[in-house]
């Protein structure tokens, strides 16, 4: 990688969008940076909010790992607008960036994990089911403020409402999902989609393992270390993924990379879980090719806006 400001001579310059605790890059990502030095790109990595950096002088600008956005969304989203060349683009990182799109999706006729929401200074009213259910922020990197919670149990009872009203004291709309006990056994499928030069293609799968542990207490430590492992999509999980994608707004042409995350929901059937358009992790140390791959739909971009 280079320097910010040096110059690349007619080579075209790609910048790496990160954080700061990830300066260097996260390391599944830095796995593309020799295919793309290989094809003649001058990549460099750049922190989002470091003042420091022209953003005008890239050809082309790729979110990868700003993690570090979720809060402080709003000026995370006014920077996206002021980028050019920007992938994926700043309108979609405005819809993706707050899960309420779930809603959007759903109503589209997408199956998704059935999801209530509760805006600031609003009543929940806890769920009639005593089961499973899983508590988060609509706007969220990780597993962060997320928390596991048995209805059955009176303290989880408690800690859910104090969750609840946690999120919604900090202004932050909250989101309830039930939770799909298949993600013990079968565990979360992401399908990961890559540009090509006819857009979006299926580029691999990987299978996640569960991470909720139960409650958020507001400390470190409480979800397990995450378990990835290359995974076959079926074809039912691939209709779903596509499903999806079709409903994305202005098309995925646009698009350099999707991530479809999929758990069997009650029938075992796949339901959508998060259609990661922003920062997704990519995984593309667990396909042969993804490096590659990913290092082509960057040069596709490239030439689209040459």
């Amino acid at each position: 990688m280079t320097n910010h400001h040096q110059s690349t001579r007619g080579e075209p310059r790609v910048a790496l969008v990160t954080c700061a605790e990830l300066s260097d890059l996260d390391p599944d990502d830095r796995l593309v940076l020799a295919p793309l030095a290989a094809r003649g790109v001058t990549v460099e990595a750049a922190v989002w909010d470091d003042p420091a950096v022209d953003w005008s002088g890239y050809d082309l600008v790729v979110f990868r790992s700003p993690w570090d956005y979720a809060l402080r969304r709003d000026e995370f989203v006014a920077w996206a607008h002021t980028v050019p060349a920007l992938v994926n683009p700043a309108d979609v990182v405005r819809w993706n960036t707050d899960k309420r799109y779930l809603a959007e999706l759903s109503a589209a006729g997408v199956p998704t994990v059935p999801t209530a929401w509760v805006g600031p200074g609003e009543t929940w009213t806890r769920p009639a089911d005593r089961g499973e259910y899983v508590i988060k922020p609509a706007v969220s990197a990780g597993s962060q403020d997320t928390g596991r919670y048995d209805l059955a149990d009176p303290e989880h009872r408690e800690l859910a409402e104090a969750h609840v009203r946690r999120l919604s004291d900090a202004g932050r709309v909250t989101m309830v999902q039930p939770y799909l006990s298949a993600v013990d056994t079968a565990g979360e499928t992401a399908l990961l989609f890559l540009a090509g030069p006819d857009g979006l293609a299926f580029s691999h799968a990987i299978r996640k393992g569960p991470m909720l542990t139960g409650p958020d207490l507001g400390v470190e430590g409480l979800y397990k270390p995450e378990e990835i492992a290359a995974r076959s999509a079926t074809p039912e999980q691939l209709a779903v993924a596509e499903k999806t994608l079709a409903v994305v707004p202005g098309g995925t042409e646009r698009l350099l990379y999707a991530r479809v995350d999929l758990i069997p929901g009650a029938d075992g059937s796949p339901v959508l879980v998060e259609l990661e358009l922003t920062e997704p992790s990519l995984f593309i140390g667990y396909a042969d090719g993804a490096p590659d791959r990913l290092a082509e739909a960057i040069c596709t971009h490239l030439r689209l806006r040459a």
